[in-house]
C-alpha cells in the first residue's frame, strides 16, 4: 500500500507540475506574443512615419521641381514670343522694303513710258511735218504735170491734126474691131472644142457599148493575142473540121481569129476576164502538146479555178496594200475583177488604188475622214467590174453594189458622186472626185508620155518668159494654166492685159494641146518701211 501510494502520490505530483510548467508556459507565450506584437506595432509605426516623411520629402521635391520646371518653360515661351514678334517684324519688313522696290521700279517704267511717248509725239510731229512739207511739193508737182500734159496735148493735136476727143474715138474704134475679132475667134474656138468634145463623148459611148457586148469588131481594148511557136500550131488550134477551136470557144465564150498573121492567135472578146481565161488556157495547151475537146474542156475549167483565185487574190493584195479592212468578199473578188480591165490604157484596178492613196493623203491634209476616203477611193469604179453586165453607167451600178453588200451610206454616196453625176454632199466624197481627175490626169497615166508632157511645159514657160517685163512664169495644173509674174516698174494695168492677150496668140500660134490654157498675169506693187 504505502509503495502503491507513494506511486500514485509521485505520479500525482508529477501531473502537477506538468500543470504548472504548462501554465507558466503559456503566460510566456503570451507575454511574449504580447511583446513581439508591441514591438511589431511600434516598428511599423515607426516605418510608417519614415515612409510617410519620405513621400512627403518626396512630394516636396517634386512641387520644387515643377515650380522650376514652370518657371523655365515660362521663360522659353517669352523667349520664343520674342523670337516670333521679331521674325514677323523681320518678315514685315522685308515685305515693305519689296513693295517700296516694286513701287520704284513702276515708277521708273512710267518715267521711260513717258519719255518714249514724248519721243514718239516729236517724231509724229516732225513727220506730220515733213508729210506737208511733201503734199505742198506734190501739189507743186502736179500742177507742173498738168501743165506740161495740156502742153504735151495742144502740141499732139497740133501735129496729128485730131483733137483728143478725135483720137478717143478712133483709138476706142480700133480697139472695139480688135475686141470683135478676138470674139469671132473665141466663139469660133468653142464651136471647135464643142464639136470635138462632142465627138469624144460618142466615141466613148461607142467604146463601152462594144465593150458591153460580144460583138465582131476587134479594138484595142476587147482583144488579146496568143503567140505561137510556128505556124502549124495553128492548124492544131482549129482541129478536125474545126472542131477544137469550137470547142475553145464554147467553153471560154470568147472568138478565135486564127488568120495570115505570123505565129499569132487573136482572142476577141468584151469580157475581158474570158478573155484571159482563154488565154491562159490556151497557153497551156500549147506547151502541153495535147489539144482535143476533152482536153479543151478539163484545161478550161482548170484555168478557170486558177484566174478566180487570182482574181481573189489580186483584191485582197488590193485592200491589203491600201489598208481598207472588212470588205465584202464579193466586193474583193470584184476589185480583182478589175486587174483585167483597162480605161484610156490605164488600168483600173491600179487606178482605183492610186485614187484611194490620193485620197487618204488629201483627207490627212485637211483633216477628214483618212479612211473613208481611202475606201471610197478604192471601191468608186467597182461598178466596171460588172458594167458589161449590167444596164446603167458604172457610178451607179458601182453605189448600187456597194450599198448591196454593207457598206456605209457615206462610201456609197462618194461613189455615186465621182464623177460629178450628183451634187458631192461631205468633204470625202468631193476628195474622192478630186483623186479620181488627178489619177487620171498625172503625166504618163493616160497614154500621152512623160517627155512629151515635160517638153510642153516648158515650151509653155518659155513662151510666156520671152517677153519683156516678165519676171517669172509657171507653167500649173498639168499645163493648163500658165501664172505670169511681171515686173511692176515696167508694165502697168493695162501692159497687163495687153501682156495676156500677146502670151495667148504665142501659144495658140506655137503649141498643141488638149483643152484651153488659162494665162493669168499677175502684176504687184509692194511698199516697204521699216519701224525704228
Amino acid at each position: 500500500m504505502p509503495v502503491a501510494e507513494f506511486t500514485l502520490g509521485f505520479f500525482y505530483m508529477k501531473e502537477v507540475k506538468g500543470i504548472i510548467n504548462t501554465y507558466q508556459i503559456a503566460l510566456l507565450s503570451i507575454g511574449i506574443a504580447f511583446l513581439a506584437f508591441f514591438i511589431g506595432y511600434a516598428a511599423r509605426k515607426y516605418i510608417a512615419e519614415a515612409r510617410i516623411a519620405s513621400a512627403e520629402e518626396a512630394a516636396r521635391r517634386i512641387v520644387e521641381e515643377a515650380k522650376k520646371d514652370a518657371e523655365a518653360r515660362k521663360r522659353e515661351a517669352r523667349l520664343e514670343s520674342k523670337e516670333e514678334a521679331h521674325r514677323v517684324r523681320q518678315e514685315l519688313e522685308r515685305e515693305h522694303r519689296e513693295r517700296r522696290a516694286e513701287l520704284q521700279r513702276l515708277e521708273r517704267r512710267l518715267v521711260q513710258r513717258e519719255e518714249t511717248l514724248d519721243r514718239k509725239l516729236e517724231g509724229i510731229e516732225k513727220k506730220e511735218e515733213l508729210l506737208d512739207k511733201k503734199d505742198k511739193s506734190m501739189q507743186t508737182i502736179k500742177e507742173k504735170l498738168e501743165h506740161t500734159y495740156q502742153e504735151q496735148l495742144q502740141k499732139l493735136e497740133r501735129i496729128s491734126g485730131l483733137t483728143s476727143d478725135e483720137a478717143r474715138n478712133l483709138l476706142l474704134a480700133n480697139v472695139e474691131n480688135d475686141i470683135r475679132h478676138e470674139v469671132a475667134i473665141l466663139i469660133k474656138n468653142i464651136e471647135t472644142e464643142a464639136k470635138e468634145e462632142a465627138d469624144k463623148r460618142a466615141r466613148d459611148i461607142i467604146s463601152q457599148a462594144i465593150q458591153r457586148c460580144a460583138a465582131d469588131h476587134v479594138a484595142e481594148a476587147t482583144v488579146s493575142v496568143v503567140t505561137l511557136p510556128n505556124d502549124e500550131m495553128k492548124g492544131r488550134i482549129i482541129g478536125r473540121e474545126g472542131r477544137n477551136i469550137r470547142a475553145l470557144e464554147t467553153m471560154t465564150g470568147v472568138d478565135l481569129i486564127i488568120d495570115d498573121t505570123p505565129e499569132a492567135v487573136i482572142i476577141s472578146g468584151f469580157d475581158p476576164v474570158r478573155r484571159e481565161i482563154a488565154r491562159v488556157a490556151l497557153e497551156k495547151l500549147i506547151a502541153d502538146g495535147r489539144i482535143h475537146p476533152a482536153r479543151i474542156e478539163e484545161m478550161v475549167e482548170k484555168t478557170q479555178k486558177e484566174v478566180d483565185s487570182r482574181i481573189r487574190e489580186e483584191g485582197e493584195q488590193a485592200a491589203f496594200e491600201t489598208n481598207v479592212n472588212n470588205v465584202n468578199p464579193e466586193l474583193i473578188r470584184l476589185l480583182g475583177r478589175l486587174k483585167f480591165r483597162t480605161s484610156y490604157g490605164q488600168n483600173v484596178l491600179k487606178h482605183s488604188m492610186e485614187v484611194s492613196y490620193l485620197a487618204s493623203i488629201m483627207a490627212a491634209e485637211i483633216g477628214a475622214d483618212i479612211a473613208l476616203a481611202k475606201r471610197a477611193g478604192l471601191l468608186h469604179d467597182i461598178g466596171k467590174a460588172v458594167d458589161h453586165q449590167m444596164e446603167g453607167p458604172h457610178v451607179s451600178i458601182g453605189a448600187d453594189l456597194a450599198k448591196k453588200y454593207g457598206e456605209s451610206p457615206e462610201v456609197v454616196h462618194a461613189i455615186a458622186a465621182h464623177h460629178g453625176d450628183i451634187e458631192p454632199e461631205t468633204a470625202e466624197a468631193v476628195l474622192v472626185q478630186a483623186a479620181d481627175a488627178l489619177s487620171a490626169a498625172r503625166p504618163g497615166a493616160r497614154r500621152e508620155t512623160l517627155e512629151a508632157y515635160i517638153k510642153r511645159l516648158e515650151k509653155l514657160e518659155g513662151i510666156a518668159g520671152s517677153f519683156e517685163g516678165v519676171d517669172k512664169s509657171y507653167a500649173i495644173q498639168a499645163g493648163r494654166e500658165v501664172r505670169i509674174m511681171v515686173k511692176p516698174d515696167k508694165i502697168d494695168d493695162l501692159g497687163a492685159v495687153r501682156l495676156a492677150r500677146d502670151v495667148v496668140h504665142r501659144i495658140e500660134s506655137e503649141l498643141d494641146y488638149p483643152g484651153q490654157i488659162k494665162v493669168n498675169v499677175i502684176r504687184e506693187t509692194r511698199a516697204v518701211e521699216y519701224a525704228k
